[in-house]
């Protein structure tokens, strides 16, 4: 799931200097309506990376037993830049902003004696690794605060989690509401995202099928004083959905001593549990006997909410595992559903999103789970944002497929997976993921330039971005994250700082992830995947785990990576799961000692 709000200010004065930390966040959501910002000189920042892998040993699997995070001061990394000292990560809570201190353990940032509102320990003796792993994370608008997106399938799995970006410390933990819809248990939290202004934070219950909403209240500094979920406020995705068990909210002191401002409010309604959309279509196929109740183009076979993006104008727009798509006004109560499209027009998972001008831009890419290791999907797409959000201001619902889809950029060689019915569209691509062998394609997160005319999309497959004129909303180039130019010529940095413990392990291989933006423009932050990936085995396996400082040229139309903030972790010692045995020409299953899987790397500016 991780890219957002990205210019909400006309002058360079403080509050323009907080706004700015929105541009850099994960890839997996974006939105700007508004004007382009001016240059932003000498900006202090940090750059924050979620680290999937287990934060102790002994876990029995990948990603189930906390996490780490990493957090680098931009001085640092600036030195590190021209050739100086190494970064080192900075420490959390009573160790913030200490030096060398860092990274930080998700299980000591929310203590596992947090209790919900009926007595239940967060984490007991018995259920150890109830607190899943850290998916990603984004700062809010204001640059105050990160949200926490703790990723674990089942039942005790859906955690959010809300810290203060400056004291590194715990304000608020939810676990979202487990519903009746089948496969993982009825509830996980892929990701989160701030609206425009940081009033709410509405959270992807992936397994759940549905969208909630944690309400934001703050004093006039910008302090969070209270986080409320809003179960009245939740609007469902899938069919036939029940509650099985209420969201909860979490309270108790966090690791320096201070309160939680976590809070429940509301009940789960109809918007939750009907099975139509306002148009009298299935919001998922199947929910009545009558085919044509499954809506055209395909309808929407599996409404697993992958990375919803949210729009300046309060709009929310659901990518479905499956394809297809639900956009619904998040500034009503419970969210309404104002548009609908069927995974023909819309191809299925994608998790890259933003919001630029009247439009909303959005990318398709293959699946995470294991019948994605023959998919190769690269596609690009934007909505006219204004269009849906005027009808949502009038009371109205739109037509199926309405406004229609642009489709910028599929790849020729996308499979027909996911919706994608193009003709002569292969079944499957069995090349597998080795660098220089593998002609599969995975589009995942996206990032657009300070001024917003370009938009760079990564191909986390390929190591290569993928450029885009957002005026013209057309394809304008590529550049690659392994050579020194981007263009070929030389060998770029992740082969020095590639893990050395298996031979047999392919080098040079970044894998990129969800990205985000440093506040003068100059460079993409883009996560960097491990060689022990805990997810997308079959697709996101690397061989130089941290973050990838890409530098952009002077107008922003292409790149090159030039310097990684190298993580490690040999705590873990899960054993790494098959990475797409069925492929040619693969190496073993990776044999070495190294952990560290990071995820998603976003920016904020430091207060």
């Amino acid at each position: 799931m991780e890219i957002r709000k990205t210019n909400l200010l006309t002058t360079l004065s403080l509050s323009a200097s907080l706004a700015i930390s929105a541009i850099a966040l994960s890839g997996c959501n974006g939105s700007s309506n508004s004007p382009t910002p001016p240059p932003v000189n000498k900006v202090a920042y940090e750059i924050w990376a979620s680290d999937q892998s287990n934060s102790t040993a002994g876990a029995g699997g990948l990603g189930v037993s906390g996490s780490y995070i990493y957090v680098w001061d931009s001085a640092d990394v600036e030195t590190q830049l021209a050739g100086g000292a190494t970064a080192k990560p900075l420490g959390c809570g009573a160790d913030a902003n200490k030096a060398a201190m860092g990274p930080c353990d998700i299980n000591d940032i929310f203590p596992a004696n947090l209790t919900d509102e009926d007595g239940n320990a967060l984490r007991t003796a018995t259920d150890p690794n109830g607190f899943g792993r850290l998916h990603g994370m984004l700062s809010d608008p204001q640059g105050k605060y990160m949200n926490f997106n703790l990723f674990k399938t089942g039942g005790d799995g859906g955690l959010v989690g809300i810290m203060d970006a400056e004291t590194k410390t715990a304000v608020a933990l939810f676990r979202v509401a487990q519903t009746s819809a089948p496969g993982g248990n009825g509830r996980s939290v892929h990701m989160s995202f701030w609206n425009k202004d940081g009033s709410a934070l509405f959270v992807a219950n992936l397994h759940g099928k549905l969208i909630e909403k944690i309400e934001i209240t703050r004093d006039a500094t910008g302090k969070i004083t209270a986080a409320t979920l809003r179960r009245d406020a939740a609007v469902g995705a899938g069919k036939g959905l029940t509650i099985v068990e209420n969201s909860h909210a979490y309270s108790g002191k966090n690791a320096v001593g201070v309160d939680l401002v976590s809070a429940i409010s509301g009940s789960y309604g109809t918007a939750v549990t009907g099975d139509l959309t306002p148009a009298g279509k299935c919001k998922e196929n199947g929910c009545t006997n009558d085919p044509n109740d499954n809506g055209a183009a395909g309808g929407r076979p599996n409404n697993v909410i992958i990375c919803p993006i949210v729009s300046d104008t309060g709009m929310i727009y659901m990518t479905m595992a499956a394809g297809g798509m639900l956009v619904a006004d998040t500034t009503k109560t419970p969210m309404k559903i104002v548009a609908e499209y069927g995974n023909n027009e819309v191809n299925g998972v994608g998790c890259g999103g933003v919001h630029i001008g009247d439009k909303v831009w959005f990318d398709n890419g293959v699946s995470a789970v294991g019948s994605g290791e023959p998919m190769s999907i690269f596609g690009v797409y934007t909505v006219d944002d204004s269009a849906i959000a005027a009808a949502a201001a009038a009371g109205n619902t739109l037509a199926e497929n309405t406004p229609a889809i642009n489709s910028v950029f599929k790849d020729p060689g996308n499979t027909a997976h996911a919706g994608n019915n193009a003709a002569g569209a292969p079944a499957t691509n069995e090349t597998g993921q080795v660098p220089g062998i593998t002609t599969r394609r995975d589009a995942h997160g996206m990032i657009p330039t300070l001024d917003q005319k370009y938009l760079h999309v990564v191909d986390r497959i390929q190591n290569k971005m993928e450029v885009f004129e957002t005026a013209s909303e057309t394809h304008v180039g590529s550049y690659d994250l392994t050579s020194a130019d981007g263009q070929g010529a030389g060998t770029g940095p992740c082969e020095a700082a590639s893990v050395t413990d298996d031979a047999a392990l392919p080098k040079n291989d970044p894998a990129p992830d969800l990205m985000g933006l440093t506040p003068d423009g100059k460079y993409i932050v883009a996560a960097l995947r491990g060689p022990a990936p805990v997810t997308v085995t079959h697709g996101a396996q690397g061989s130089c785990p941290g973050v990838g400082m890409i530098e952009l040229n002077a107008d922003g139309s292409s790149g090159k990576l030039v310097s990684v903030l190298r993580t490690s972790n040999t705590t873990d010692d899960a054993t790494p799961a098959t990475v797409g045995t069925g492929d040619p020409g693969l190496h073993p299953v990776y044999s070495g000692a190294e952990r560290s899987d990071v995820h998603g790397a976003t920016t904020r500016v430091k207060q």
